[in-house]
């Protein structure tokens, strides 16, 4: 018979929320179960589905990795491994893409952060199917070797396809570095790994006997990796002594970061770009040299991930990465964005930025006051979720056209490239020994072009004007329009009938000439753009083919907008003055 409080003084009565009820009643329904149940239960996947559950109920962050897991998930920062490019996670019974590595084989044909591989060649990819287990087996393969995958992309109504050619995955850090010109340095770094901090320094090494001045520094796409690292790197930008990060939680007393010697170029004027894919060690490092007034950010909101987690081996070899604090920058403002809203909304704020207009417009986003923080010179920057650039740069929204962007999801830039290299590969090497030569002679006439479209039709691409598909597609649905109404109306004279055709017609000759010049305008600006960008995409898979990754990035930047920005502050003085950045 249970006591009575009341009665018995020494019987305390816990609260329903209190930690000794909690535990007892999870370890009595996992008694309940092993002792009572029908049948004979294996607990362990249960158990572990317990634990991936309740992780989830915490915050976007903290996971359950099991013990074969584990090597997997490490991979991308400590080694290298033949497939197609990608870091992912399982979620909601679909594999989410995570991350592209940068000039990898998902990258070059199209794929994104947030697609849902939903097949894999033949094979369903959702369901019992979405587990590391599965996707590894058949993402990864010998390198050379084709995999087909199916995508669901948030706002396309129909799943894309597309043709990946496994490769040798390039893990090191720093992707490429070249001079810019003869004053200035540009290093492109896609991971926080631990290698980086020697990259990083053998590139600037290399830069500055090369005679850079002024640095641009991208961390565009970087999803980050160590906190060490970020802090070693910080070293090389910031003198001795000064804060770089700190972090605090409710079990985590506050730990700060600091410089601990002067870097390798704390002299000299810095661009760091950044974007929306740019996250966790890539804020602090950005976050660092902002408040210090060391460096220009140029770009978009950062991702906002600044939650601390800390691994926990479990007895039998997985792991729980816990968030046990939030990062700060030097001025104090909270790196992580709010994830209150609930998982979906947290993985939607990306396309949620697009379509209020962010991405578009910096005047789109409306920071209260209580998010001011001034910089060590006393510049006003924000916080609330990532590190707000200095420098606004606009998502290129006419970088691609359809056609383009169909070439790419059938991967036939590439495919054309390995295809003309075939049996030529030592004739253009003869003619282009080295990457220089090719950079400044190599040229796409008219005819080559022609033959890519030509080779891009013969793979079920061709050169298609969207706007008369459009344009066709409208009268189809006005025609359609007009035939049900005039059924539905018994009444209408034929006289009358005949009119509203008439004017019907009138009407559409009229609506379709002005959408028709609209959409050629839109399309003739798409057009001259992604033209130009096909070339380079072509010349920079050639380079890529014939020299190696690291020259892919030194062709495309010359269409790149944000690159051509970066560069026009880094060289612009007299802003780095106003601002006061050292």
């Amino acid at each position: 018979r249970p006591a009575n409080p009341e009665s018995n003084p020494e019987v305390k009565e816990y609260p329903k929320n209190h930690p000794d009820v909690v535990d007892k009643k999870m370890v009595g329904l996992l008694q309940l179960i092993r002792f009572a149940y029908v049948e004979e239960v294996d607990m362990a996947p249960i158990v572990e589905k317990g634990m991936v559950t309740m992780l989830e109920e915490l915050d976007p962050h903290s996971a359950y990795i099991s013990a074969k897991d584990l090597q997997k998930m490490n991979e991308p920062l400590v080694g290298n491994f033949d497939g197609i490019g990608v870091s992912f996670q399982p979620n909601n019974d679909s594999i989410v893409i995570i991350e592209v590595i940068a000039d990898g084989p998902s990258s070059k044909v199209g794929l994104l952060a947030g697609d849902k591989i939903v097949t894999i060649d033949t094979m369903s990819a959702t369901g019992k199917n979405a587990n590391r287990d599965f996707v590894f087996k058949h993402l990864r393969g010998k390198k050379g070797t084709k995999v087909n995958v199916g995508i669901k992309r948030q706002g396309e109504p129909e799943i894309l396809h597309f043709e990946i050619i496994r490769d040798k995955i390039p893990l090191n850090s720093v992707n490429t570095y070249f001079m810019i010109d003869k004053e200035n340095g540009y290093i492109m770094l896609t991971r926080f790994a631990r290698t980086s901090v020697e990259e990083v320094r053998d590139a600037l090494k290399d830069l500055k006997a090369q005679g850079m001045k002024n640095l641009i520094l991208d961390l565009r796409g970087n999803s980050g990796g160590y906190l060490d690292v970020a802090v070693d790197l910080a070293d090389e930008f910031l003198p001795k002594d000064e804060l770089v990060v700190y972090m605090e939680g409710k079990a985590q007393p506050k730990e700060s970061f600091y410089a601990t010697k002067d870097g390798f170029f704390t002299k000299g004027r810095v661009v760091v770009m950044v974007d929306e894919g740019s996250a966790s060690a890539s804020e602090i490092l950005s976050g660092a040299l902002q408040d210090w007034d060391r460096a220009i950010i140029v770009g978009r909101r950062t991702f906002g991930k600044g939650l601390v987690q800390r691994p926990f081996g479990l007895s039998d070899g997985s792991n729980v990465r816990l968030t046990i604090a939030r990062y700060y920058t030097p001025s104090g403002r909270c790196i992580q964005k709010p994830y209150e809203d609930g998982m979906e909304a947290y993985y939607k704020d990306i396309m949620n930025r697009y379509r209020h207009g962010e991405m578009l417009n910096p005047d789109s986003i409306n920071l209260p006051d209580s998010l001011r923080y001034q910089t060590a010179g006393g510049r006003v920057v924000y916080g609330g979720g990532g590190i707000m650039p200095d420098v606004f740069v606009a998502v290129d929204t006419q970088r691609a056209s359809d056609y383009y962007v169909a070439l790419r999801a059938k991967n036939l830039m590439n495919r054309f490239v390995l295809d003309r290299l075939d049996g030529q590969r030592e004739q253009y090497l003869a003619e282009y020994p080295d990457f220089e030569h090719f950079y400044e002679n190599f040229r796409m006439d008219e005819a080559f072009i022609r033959e890519f479209y030509d080779y891009a039709a013969e793979h079920g691409v061709p050169y298609t004007n969207f706007k008369e598909a459009q344009a066709g597609k409208f009268l189809q649905e006005l025609i359609k329009a007009m035939q049900s109404d005039s059924a539905l109306d018994k009444a209408v004279s034929y006289e009358d009938y005949m009119s509203r055709v008439l004017w019907a017609q009138d009407s559409m000759q009229s609506y379709l000439m002005e959408k028709a010049r609209a959409e050629d305008a839109r399309q003739k600006a798409y057009a001259a753009k992604s033209d130009k960008f096909l070339r380079a995409q072509l010349k920079a898979m050639f380079a890529n083919n014939l020299y190696g990754s690291e020259y892919y990035y030194q062709v495309t930047k010359d269409v790149d907008d944000a690159f051509a920005r970066a560069l026009e502050v880094l060289k612009d003085k007299r802003l780095f003055n106003e601002l006061g950045i050292r």
